[in-house]
């Protein structure tokens, strides 16, 4: 990935103990991780339910189920 660049984190909602809406708890370790190594993060919001995408200096780079996303150590993915 290029230095410092601008990577736009992309999600939908997904249900967690029987509601439906964006969260970004499962994002948070790899938004640490992006940001540590000098990137700029920007989350967004958007109608998909269960996806991610993560899009850098736009172009998308991967997509996955935001259920595919574990909790890891210091709340890191």
């Amino acid at each position: 990935m290029p230095e410092n660049a601008l990577v736009t984190l992309r999600y939908g909602p997904y249900r967690s103990c029987g509601v439906v809406e964006h969260r970004t708890f499962r994002l948070q370790g790899l938004q640490a991780v992006l940001q540590e190594d000098g990137h700029q993060v920007v989350l967004e919001e958007i109608p998909d339910w269960n996806d991610v995408q993560l899009i850098v200096n736009g172009e998308l780079v991967f997509q996955c189920n935001i259920n595919d996303l574990d909790f890891g150590p210091r709340g890191r993915v």
